[in-house]
């Protein structure tokens, strides 16, 4: 059993939590919430008064935080109140900058702590289901500690390289995610006007050159997918507010590593103008309905 503290208990981190606890570890969490505190609480964790506390006595310390602000915020309070030896693991997704500082905050305490950058894919239902995949950056030894946890929480750990990795893969997964979904409801809204009912669209792309996971598994219209969230009014699922921030993560890190990438330029102004109509709440396959002209699901 190891003593794990675990920093953000909203929709991701809560249910991440929850399978730690079911893992059999001891988890002592913290959230701003009221209302997650006490779902974690019935979950099976213990709850401290600060993320201080939390920390305390934890062998490893897990963060699932909004931003990259909030990541070196919460970071650069509890650095100084671990135990030497602490693993520190940042779930979040966040720009690499922050992230490759975190280490460093890490790094630059002393006392022998490890850290790990590994942001997840999998949304809310890959939390509960404890299927989600996380990319690490790191050092190699961190991770080697570290994949043991994270495996109770996921079905794929990988090692993406050094301090930051995680992040780079995680925002290049999610920008080709973003175009894909595009791509696919461009070819269905076409294929209405042309007559070609979604069925007959999915059986043939779904076996040939436009195979994708944003069509096979994700399908944006009703029918083909059970599961997909166009069969549940695009409830989310992954919502486009969190397709919107990955897209907009791509972009400056585009910016700053001089990449081109025009089609993720463009995949980040549709989601902006989605999300910006009063979709952002929507599942981001939702899109399609915008490109229909829609203006509302």
């Amino acid at each position: 059993m190891t003593t794990i503290a675990f920093i953000g208990l909203g929709h991701m981190g809560g249910p991440m939590a929850a399978n730690l606890v079911k893992a059999g570890h001891q988890v002592v969490g913290f959230d701003l919430s009221p209302a997650s505190c006490d779902q974690a609480r019935a979950d099976g964790a213990s709850i401290a008064g600060s993320a201080g506390e939390a920390v305390r006595d934890a062998d490893v310390v897990i963060t699932m935080l909004p931003a990259g602000k909030h990541v070196l915020s919460v970071w650069t309070g509890i650095v100084s109140a671990v135990k030497p030896g602490t693993l520190l693991i940042d779930c979040s997704t966040i720009d690499v900058d922050s992230a490759r500082r975190a280490h460093s905050l890490a790094q630059e305490q002393g006392g022998n702590l490890q850290s790990l950058d590994a942001p997840v894919s999998g949304g809310v239902g890959g939390a509960k289901a404890a299927t989600l995949t996380f990319m690490a950056g790191g050092a190699p030894e961190a991770f080697a500690r570290a994949e043991p946890i994270l495996s109770q929480m996921g079905k794929k750990v990988v090692h993406c390289g050094d301090a930051g990795a995680g992040q780079a893969a995680k925002i290049c997964n999610n920008m080709i995610l973003g175009i894909s979904m595009i791509g696919v409801a461009e070819a269905f809204v076409l294929a209405e006007k042309l007559g070609l009912s979604h069925q007959a669209l999915f059986d043939v792309a779904s076996t040939a050159s436009g195979q994708c996971w944003s069509l096979t598994t994700y399908c944006p219209v009703p029918g083909p997918v059970p599961a997909s969230p166009a069969n549940n009014g695009y409830k989310p699922g992954f919502a486009a507010a969190l397709m919107l921030k990955d897209l907009r993560l791509a972009q400056e890190a585009a910016l700053s590593s001089g990449a081109t990438t025009p089609l993720g330029a463009e995949a980040a102004q549709l989601y902006s103008l989605f999300a910006a109509a009063g979709h952002e709440g929507d599942d981001f396959s939702g899109i399609i309905n915008f490109i229909r002209g829609q203006t509302k699901t």
